[in-house]
């Protein structure tokens, strides 16, 4: 059985508030494509962007599934971000 990669959950946030949650094998490479404008299309253009969560190592299946859990809960988005300030 072959081992499974680990994946990352993460939520970011930028100066205006607004949050961004995804999944990355390598969360600092990953932030680091969102200011650069090279991530996904939601984050180009509204950073600069920085971590204010992550959960895991998770199996793939496992981070997809809590990914959506996250943006699905607002009251866990907005706990995030008066503590992330």
């Amino acid at each position: 059985m072959a081992s499974e990669a680990t994946y990352f959950v993460y939520v970011l946030c930028n100066n205006a508030g607004t949050t961004y949650t995804g999944i990355a094998l390598d969360v600092n490479a990953r932030l680091e494509s969102h200011n650069a404008g090279t991530g996904a299309k939601f984050t180009r253009g509204r950073g600069p962007w920085r971590v204010i969560h992550t959960e895991g190592p998770l199996p793939h299946g496992d981070a997809l599934r809590r990914e959506m859990a996250i943006k699905k809960d607002r009251k866990f988005k907005a706990v995030l971000k008066t503590s992330s300030y």
